[in-house]
């Protein structure tokens, strides 16, 4: 197996972690002697907003009004962790980035800098209300409905324009995934259309 390299972009509640994990099971079952780097900016922007620093706090505060992080904190977070952990010709999963299309930009000159050729890109298409339903039964942290509207808000505004850039860019293979299903069913669908 060559090399490869999965973005995994949806709505929050979509089971972009789920899928992820699946998807790593199955490149190290596929592909035994190659690392796999898994990426994981959501889980990581809540792990920095625990902190006491000013910039911890003002993040902090975003996530809490259910706003989305400014570009430069998400992306310094996603490419500092790169930069200083990615191996060579380790498989690379990339997990709620981007999450706007000027960070879909970023995230692409990395193709070229690392030498990745015709990364997946799987967009789990779930509706508002499913997702809202979904994160419900998640409870992270004190969420209510009035904040998990609010997360959900800027998806179409922000995050749409980055799935666009996807689908029609040649250097990606696109893929939706009808993500109202499953865990097996979707992950099946992913599998099929990986072969």
């Amino acid at each position: 197996m060559n090399q490869q390299m999965f973005i995994l972009i949806g709505r929050s509640g979509c089971g972009k972690g789920t899928q992820g994990k699946l998807i790593e099971e199955y490149l190290r079952k596929n592909d035994p002697s190659r690392e796999v780097f898994y990426l994981q900016t959501g889980a990581e922007i809540r792990e920095f907003i625990k902190g006491p620093k000013l910039t911890q706090r003002l993040s902090k505060a975003i996530y809490d009004r259910g706003g989305l992080q400014p570009e430069f904190l998400a992306t310094h977070t996603w490419s500092h962790l790169l930069s200083m952990n990615f191996k060579e010709n380790q498989h690379l999963i990339i997990d709620g980035t981007p999450r706007k299309f000027h960070e879909a930009g970023v995230l692409h000159s990395i193709l070229g800098f690392y030498g990745l050729k015709k990364p997946h890109v799987i967009y789990l298409n779930v509706s508002a209300d499913w997702a809202v339903e979904h994160l419900m039964k998640r409870k992270r942290f004190d969420d209510t409905i009035e904040d998990i509207k609010a997360r959900l808000t800027w998806f179409e505004t922000d995050v749409m324009p980055a799935i666009e850039f996807y689908r029609t860019h040649p250097d990606y293979r696109f893929m939706e995934i009808n993500g109202e299903r499953s865990i097996e069913e979707i992950h099946a669908d992913i599998l099929k259309k990986l072969s």
